[in-house]
């Protein structure tokens, strides 16, 4: 039942007229829905992971960043064609690990029934931290990777 608000009578919940007094009836304003999730603020949270950028030289930084990126394509590019850079390396460890960890998820993608549950979230996490690698390396950021960067491969 809904009240009219003009005289306070009862009327039915289909009705849009008042049958005392002939006022439009309101209808009740509906339920908020459940706050949005706030995707910018989720991943800037996961991405606070440490910052090593003050370590590198700014030139080396600058001249790298492509070198820097493609190890998250390719991690043997910025290894051989980078190789006295310390910030081309800090990524390139980055994006070895994560091919070291789609490497493992291949492997138990093979096994039935929990491979095939597993292997696609486990290609989106990669993707994920892909993705964040390189923007990192665009920004001319040392920020380790989410969960996998804390590994140390090459020094």
């Amino acid at each position: 039942m809904l009240t009219c608000k003009q005289c306070g009578t009862q009327v039915e919940e289909n009705i849009k007229f008042c049958t005392n007094c002939g006022a439009p009836i309101e209808a009740p304003a509906e339920q908020a829905s459940a706050p949005a999730v706030d995707l910018s603020a989720k991943l800037t949270e996961l991405n606070n992971t440490a910052d090593t950028t003050a370590e590198y030289d700014a030139q080396d930084i600058e001249k790298n960043k492509v070198m820097a990126l493609l190890a998250y394509i390719i991690f043997l590019i910025p290894l051989l064609a980078a190789k006295d850079s310390k910030f081309a390396r800090f990524h390139t460890n980055q994006g070895l690990v994560l091919f070291l960890g789609g490497i493992i998820a291949s492997v138990v993608a093979v096994i039935p029934v929990i491979g095939w549950i597993v292997a696609p979230f486990a290609g989106l996490v990669i993707t994920v931290l892909a993705v964040i690698g390189i923007i990192n390396a665009l920004n001319g950021r040392a920020k380790e990777l989410p969960v996998i960067g804390k590994f140390k491969i090459l020094k």
